[in-house]
């Protein structure tokens, strides 16, 4: 079986490699098993840096560096066209790499992010959020 391409948003990934729930613990799992291959763009894997670089999450620079290689050797590095596509408007900015990342990568877009889940059935990619995305591997 292939792996299903997914892009997760940067807050799912944090919760993956900083917070460690069982949801997000399990995530972790698939993508290093290559269950799913996390898509990431600049946009997307540059806003991951940045975030990790909160003084809040008071990570130095070599476990911010240590976090980045557990994720980044896992993805997959898709380059969006100029113009980028087209996804329905969003209240956050912010979310729009994950919505064009996700067009454009063909993937589902896993998040926990309710200006992004309301979306869902807006596009045509599926929008989930990490219970449900994770049952779909039920039997790994």
């Amino acid at each position: 079986m292939a792996a299903r391409r997914v892009v997760f948003d940067t807050n799912v990934v944090l919760s993956a490699l900083l917070f460690g729930g069982p949801a997000t613990r399990r995530l972790r799992e698939l993508w290093q098993q290559g269950a799913c291959t996390p898509l990431v763009s600049t946009a997307t894997a540059g806003e991951l840096v940045r975030v990790l670089g909160y003084p809040k999450f008071r990570l130095s620079p070599q476990e911010r560096e240590e976090l980045l290689a557990d994720y980044l050797p896992f993805a997959q590095v898709v380059t969006l066209p100029n113009p980028p596509p087209v996804v329905p408007a969003c209240r956050d900015p912010f979310d729009a790499p994950f919505l064009q990342l996700a067009v454009t990568g063909k993937a589902t877009l896993v998040t926990g992010d309710r200006d992004l889940l309301v979306l869902s059935g807006a596009t045509k990619f599926p929008i989930l959020a990490i219970e449900p995305f994770i049952e779909g591997f039920a039997s790994l």
